[in-house]
Parts: structure tokens; sequence; C-alpha cells
């Protein structure tokens, strides 16, 4: 209940923002009375089909309606078999396409449409609008041998395209498909949430279930519960501003979730008292309560969506909620939370089927989720759930029981002794819990490799360890065969770590921004030491040589000693635009935070105010096209995947997690992560740098046809962080505001670049993104912020801890982020890449040394400079 119920997210919930009362018309008796009709029974949506309407809106929209035109228009002049009368049944229909057809002809038309159910998306956009209708009038597009009617072949003899239309319709047919890419989604889901719930297809479930995810009510839910939800949910719109939803007072029916638009909340002799937005819920806590509707709900704008849970299929996941929850006490306390679940059934030698249960740990103490699932480990090769589990727990023990708490816990796992049952009994028992325990182990060290070298608490643990299963694997053989391998962990760990306490690397200026860049990258530990240039106020500086996890309290002390003075110190990093930021005496790794031209600063806090960007920070006065113009666009992009890789296979997957809960609190580093971040950055602002300091029109083209060529490039190497950078850098308001320049662009080069942004849409959660990523083998560099926002959500939506016990079930959700990285890096990238020549040092050595300007005021003077502002 705890995890369905909380946080309590209901009407006083959101961020409150005073405003006026609802006009008064749009709160008169007759909106009141609308509102009780529908109460009285769920929304048209869920009448028999019969009753709808012809089409949802019933005056098309003109950009809609165009895209009708230019998509009718396009067949006819490529494929004009598929508009034609068709029998079936003894019956004609006159002028009709079949769903399958169009389906297929879509997908042929555009790259951007990745599979099926997006086409069927974008023909359901057009029969939304009444553009195209099916022949029963059915409001759901299905890809069946069903027949569909464009809204011009209505009528008897409609007109066949003229020679201008048929060019008009060549030249707009991928911006309409692109338009209708990006709200097919939207169509798409509408679409399967009008159904009657018992009607929905495991897809269309699987569907609804993916949009939940990324709902920022449900954040806290537990996956089961979002299932439950994705079967009872109900789509329900509303079209006019001022449309009250229900009244303060009334029965509590229903809980919403705003999916578009907004709603003021309003409070008799208060007024609107805040206003809630796409994401937010609201009618919840009547329903948990069982009390009346807090306060009444209007509209603020038109066309507003929701999704709805009605009172009864509330309490019925509420009830199977708490049915299915089993809980393991101690001392009359919660130790352990399982959810179960039924599994498919097993067909017995007698060809009944037998029911099990699978038991998923929701929360419970550290010790308590490790103990079950050693418990649940199974011991053959078979991969399981429990495994799986297992694999996200030791990714994310971090959290919630570091090294030093989980080492003497294993040890005393292996040890423990059965203290029931025959000698026989208690002898198989003992092997297999030391089994189970050797495999977590060597599981635990495998997924944190070069870590444990860090911490003198697990290499010990390691030696301890080995020598305690070698000396079991005397007296019972059957723990020799785990023994080689761990010896190997061992050997690796112990062994590297005596190296690493000898021998630092040191990593010089800047984190490479020199020639060592040209060597093969390497993983950053954080005993690895780096020299570092801290400047004063009057811009001179001192070399301090620290080790990488090094906190600021030791940096102001090192930097102290070479001044002479540790009166007050503070460490700021200070960007090339002026913007400064004040570093906590925690706060470890700082350097690898910094901007792509930022710098640390020593000073006193009166100096603040005195603190300015050195010279070099400003970035470069001239472009480098003279160099680059002679580079092959494929080129580049190669070189530029390769170092991309080896900064993407430097990164630990740990890192993530590290950054996501906050480096200082699980002490770690995360540098390698900070400095693959930087180089999404540094290549965004190269993009920008280039365009604004070129001053020749013509040239300009030129650079932006090579960027676009050059992210379709990343985009072919599977690239797709570099490819993100470069077309953002592109859509960056310093260079998306250079009109002449993108007028004199080719047209093929603009329909490159409207797809490219198609791909980098942030609406529905980046779903065009991850559809084409879905597509995709790994070798893959993916989209890192991407990965960063989703760990913050599902950290930012959920409670770490619930009533003492640890949220396994955040984890899990943290873990399968995590694991989207293991799998984009589970194939080598390949050096011997035939798709471009690698002989070329000097591209090698530019891109690895990118020179840039970062401050955004600059850049946009630059680009008010080559066009000024129209007045």
């Amino acid at each position: 209940m705890a995890g369905l119920l909380a946080p309590p997210y209901g009407v006083m919930d959101s961020d409150c923002s005073a405003g006026k009362m609802p006009d008064k018309k749009n709160m008169s008796n007759n909106s009141f009375a609308s509102i009780s009709k529908h109460q009285n029974k769920k929304s048209f949506i869920e009448s028999p089909a019969k009753s709808h309407p012809k089409c949802i809106l019933q005056v098309p929209s003109e950009k809609i309606l165009r895209a009708g035109k230019i998509l009718r228009t396009a067949i006819l002049c490529k494929a004009p078999h598929m508009i034609r009368d068709r029998k079936y049944h003894l019956k004609t229909f006159r002028q009709c396409c079949v769903g399958t057809e169009l389906v297929e002809w879509l997908m042929q038309q555009s790259s951007c449409v990745l599979s099926r159910a997006q086409a069927v998306g974008m023909w359901q956009v057009l029969l939304e609008e009444g553009v195209l209708n099916h022949v029963d009038q059915e409001l759901s597009y299905q890809d069946k041998y069903l027949f569909y009617r464009f809204l011009d072949d209505e009528q008897e003899d409609a007109p066949l395209p003229s020679e201008e239309e048929k060019q008009e319709s060549q030249e707009e047919l991928q911006d309409t498909l692109l338009l209708l890419s990006q709200i097919g989604p939207d169509a798409h889901m509408r679409m399967i949430l009008r159904k009657h719930p018992s009607e929905r297809t495991a897809d269309d479930l699987e569907i609804i279930y993916e949009e939940l995810l990324h709902i920022k009510a449900l954040s806290h839910l537990s996956t089961t519960v979002k299932r439950e939800l994705a079967g009872v949910l109900v789509f329900e719109s509303h079209a006019k501003t001022g449309t009250l939803l229900f009244s303060q007072g009334e029965e509590g029916t229903s809980w919403y979730i705003i999916v578009r638009g907004s709603v003021n909340v309003v409070i008799y002799g208060k007024g609107v008292v805040c206003t809630l937005h796409e994401g937010d819920d609201f009618g919840k806590l009547a329903l948990v309560n069982d009390a009346p509707r807090a306060a009444s709900i209007v509209l603020r704008e038109d066309n507003c969506h929701f999704l709805r849970v009605d009172k009864e299929d509330f309490n019925r996941i509420l009830r199977d909620v708490e049915a299915n929850t089993v809980r393991l006490k101690e001392h009359g306390q919660d130790v352990l939370v399982l959810e179960k679940s039924l599994c498919s059934s097993r067909t017995s030698v007698h060809g009944a089927s037998s029911s099990h249960y699978k038991y998923k740990v929701m929360s419970g103490t550290p010790e308590k989720i490790l103990e079950h699932l050693l418990e649940m480990m199974r011991l053959d090769s078979q991969f399981t759930e429990s495994d799986s589990a297992l694999d996200d727990f030791v990714l994310t023990h971090c959290v919630f029981m570091p090294n030093n708490q989980l080492c003497p816990v294993l040890m005393a796992h292996y040890h423990a002794q059965a203290v029931q049952g025959s000698e026989q009994e208690k002898l198989d028992y003992t092997l297999n819990n030391k089994r189970r325990v050797i495999r977590l182990v060597m599981q635990w060290a495998d997924v944190h490799r070069d870590h444990l070298q860090e911490e003198d608490v697990s290499v010990a643990f390691l030696r301890e360890f080995f020598m305690a299963v070698s000396d079991d694997a005397k007296t019972t053989p059957s723990l020799s065969d785990q023994l080689t391998e761990l010896g190997r962990i061992v050997k690796h760990n112990t062994e590297d770590s005596r190296v690493a306490q000898k021998k630092h690397k040191v990593i010089l200026r800047q984190f490479g921004m020199g020639n060592e860049k040209l060597q093969k990258r390497q993983p950053i530990k954080s005993n690895d030491e780096i020299l570092f240039k801290v400047y004063c106020c009057d811009h001179t500086y001192t070399t301090i040589r620290v080790p990488v996890a090094t906190s600021v309290r030791e940096v102001i002390g090192a930097v102290a000693d070479k001044l002479g003075s540790a009166e007050d110190l503070l460490l700021v990093s200070l960007s090339s635009a002026g913007e400064k930021v004040i570093f906590k005496s925690n706060d470890v790794s700082v350097f690898s935070t910094l901007s792509t031209n930022g710098r640390l600063f020593a000073c006193q806090r009166d100096q603040l105010d005195s603190l300015t960007p050195l010279p070099e920070q400003e970035g470069p006065s001239i472009g480098s096209l003279a160099t680059f113009e002679l580079m092959s666009s494929k080129d580049v992009a190669y070189h530029m995947t390769s170092y991309d890789w080896e900064l993407f296979h430097c990164v630990h997957e740990l890192e993530l997690i590290y950054h996501t809960f906050g480096r200082q609190n699980v002490k770690k580093t995360t540098v390698n992560l900070d400095l693959f971040l930087r180089r999404f950055n540094e290549i965004q602002f190269w993009v920008i740098t280039e365009v604004c300091l070129c001053s020749q029109l013509s040239k300009r083209v030129q650079l932006l046809k090579k960027f676009i060529k050059i992210a379709a490039h990343c985009k072919e190497y599977k690239n797709l962080n570099s490819f993100f950078a470069v077309i953002m850098g592109l859509s960056n308001p310093a260079v998306s505001r250079l009109t002449q320049t993108w007028e004199k662009l080719p047209s093929k080069f603009k329909k490159f670049y409207s797809e490219f942004e198609n791909l980098m849409d942030p609406s529905r959660n980046h779903r065009a993104y991850r559809l084409t990523v879905a597509k995709l083998e790994p070798p893959i560099i993916p989209f890192m912020p991407l990965l960063i926002k989703d760990t913050t959500f599902t950290h930012e939506g959920n409670r770490t801890f619930i009533d003492t016990l640890v949220n396994f079930e955040k984890m899990r959700m943290i873990a399968n982020t995590v694991k989207i990285m293991r799998h984009c890096r589970s194939q080598p990238f390949s050096p011997d890449s035939p798709l471009a020549s690698k002989t070329h040092p000097e591209v090698q050595t530019y891109v690895r040394q990118l020179s840039v300007i970062d401050n955004q005021r600059t850049l946009t003077q630059l680009s008010h400079g080559l066009e000024p502002p129209r007045s």
C-alpha cells in the first residue's frame, strides 16, 4: 500500500500559483449540469461504436487537411492502383484503400517511419480529424484488410490532381510525413485508450505501460501497479476552457492524470489556489480517504486530455496489491516486502496445469534483501529473474550497503551452517550456500572491476575470501571448479592494487588538452594524480599535483601551502561568460566538472566580485575552416566516433549511479562520465563556433552542408551522442537565426536536417529517438544526457527508503537504465571499419583538439554581426 499511496500526490500537493477566479459564465449551472451528466456514467469514449460521431473532430485543421491532400496525391502519382472500387461480400465500396496497403506504402516513403505501429498512428491522425474515414465509421485505424476512403473521394467523381498539385505533393511529402510522425504517437495512444479495456491487446498494454513509465505523477508506483493501470485507464477529453470537471463536496468517483493542457484548482471562498499542468494528477485523495472532493477542477485551456482511473478499478488495484504483498517481520517490524505474482502455469505429468508463484523483492533491509536473493539463486546455468535481481543488487548496493558493510556480511554468509536436518542435508545446504556466495562474489568483482582496487577493505576481503575457499576446496573438491576463476580475480585486484599504490598515472593539463589526447584514452582512476593550474584574482596561477578524487578541502590545503596563506580561501569554477560556482568543502573530483573553457580559481570571499575570465577562456577569434574544409565529412565523423568510443568505453557503468545519487554521498568519483558529457558540449559549441566565425555567406552555407553530412555519418556509425551534439549545435539560436544562410541551403539538405531534428524531438519523452535505438544492434554510442535524465527522473520521483526499508523497486528501475549502457557496449567498436579511410593523422588530431567559444552571449553577438536583426 505504501508504494501505491506514498507520496500522496493530491490536489494540494502541486506548486500553487494564485490566479483569478474562473469566468462566472464558465461556472454557470449549465457547466455543472453537463459535468453531472458526464459523471453518471463514463465519458463518451466507452460508449458503443455506433453512437460515435462520424469523426472525433468534426472540422479538420488546415494542417491535417493539407496533409491528407498531399498523401492522396502522392498515392495517385506513385501507386494509383491503391485507390479504387473494392468488392466485399457482394457489396461495392467506392474509391477505397486497404489498411495494410496504406501502412506498407507509408513505410516505403521515409526513413522516419520506423515501424508498422508508427505508421498506424500516422494514419490515425487523419482518421481522427475526418480526413480519412473508415467505410463503417470505425474510429480506430487498423493494420488489416479494412477499407478506408480519403475525404476527397467521398464525393462522386472526385477530381484527379492537377500537374501543379502533383509537383506540390512531391515537394511537401517529406515535410508532411515528418509532421505526421511527430503527432502520430499521440493519436496512436488515444486510439488504444479509446478501446474498451477488455479489447486491448498485449501490444496495446505494453504501449500504455511504456507511456506510464514517463508520467511524473506515477513515477513512485511499482512496475506491477503501472501494468495494472495500463489495463484500466480511460482516455477523456474536453474541448472548452471553463468546463467544470467536478465540484467541491461531490463524491470522488475518479482519479485523473493530465496528459495535455492545464486545470485550475478552485476552493470556495479562496478562488484559484493552484494550477496543475501536464504530468500532474488530481482527485486521488478523495478515493483513498473515501471523502468528498476537497476542491473544484476547472479547465484552464481548450482541448485538455486526461487519463482517468475509476473508483472501482482503483480500489481493486489497491486490494490486489495488498493481497499479493508478502511481509516478513522480525520483532514486529517489516524486514522484507515481497510481491507475489502468478507465473505461467506448468503442465504436470498428468496433463493438469499447476500454478506456481514468483516473488519479487519490493523493499527490505539490505541484509534481508541479500539473504533472499542468495536463497533464490539458481546454481544451474539457467538465467532466472532472481539472477537479474541479484545483478540489480550488485549494481546499486553502494547506495544502501557500501562495501565496508557488504564484505563482512558476505563472509558471514559463506561460513553459515545449517541448524536442522539430517547430516547429509546439512552438508548439502552448506555446500550449496558456499557455491552461491562464491558465484555472487565473482559477479560483484566482475561488475566493479578496477573500482575494488581503490578500497583497502575490498582488497583485504578478496584475499581473505580466497584463502577460505582454498581451504574448503581441500576437503570439498566440488568447490575447486570455481577456485581458478576466483584466484584470477583476486590476483588481478590485489596485485594491481599494490602496483597502483606505488605508481600513479599523472594526467597533465586540464585533463589532457595537449598532445597526449592522441594516445588511446584509458579509464581515469580516483587515485591517479593530476597536475592542475589553480588561478588567483590577478590571473597568476599555482600548479598543484593531487589525486583525481581529492576533496575541495584538500585542494584548498594544497593551494594554501603554495601561496603561504589559507585564510578563508574559496575554490571557484569560473566560466568564460564569468559565471561563478563556489564549491563545497566536501565536493570531490571537481576538476572534471568544469565547463568546456572553465577554469578553477582560488580566492577569498571579498575577492569574488573581482574575478574575471582569462583571455584564453574566450576561445578562438578565427574559425578553422581553412583546415576543416579540406577534410572529408566521412573521415571527420569516423575519427569523432573513434574518439567518442574511447571516452565512452572509459565510463564505468557505476559512474552513472554515483552521478545520480551524488558523488559526495557515495564518496566516489565520476571523472570518466564527466569528460564524456563535456565532449558532448564541446562538439555542440564547435559547430556553433565554426558557423559564427565564418564571415562569408557562401562558405557558411558550405559549413551547414558539411555539418549535416557529418551528422548523417555519425548516425551511420551509430554515434548518437555526437549526432545529437551536431544537430543541437545547428539548432542553437545563434545558428538557427541566420535566415539568409539557411535560405541558400539546398532543399535536399533542409530535408535531411528536418528529419534529424525529428529524431531529436523531445516530445513523448524522446519517443522518436527511443524507437530508433531499439532497432540498432551494438556497438552504439547512446545520447548520454538522456540516460542521465532517465536515472535522475527515477531517483527524484521515488524515495530511496520506505519506512527505513530500502526501496528495491527503485534500484531495479535505476539498474535497468544502467543496463542500456551495458547493452550498447556489448560488442566492440571496430577500428577496421571499411566505411572511412583512417590514415589521416591530421583529421584525428583536429577532432581531438577542438577549439571552441562556449560563451552563448559572445556567439549571439557574432551571429548578429553576420546577419543583423531585422528591425
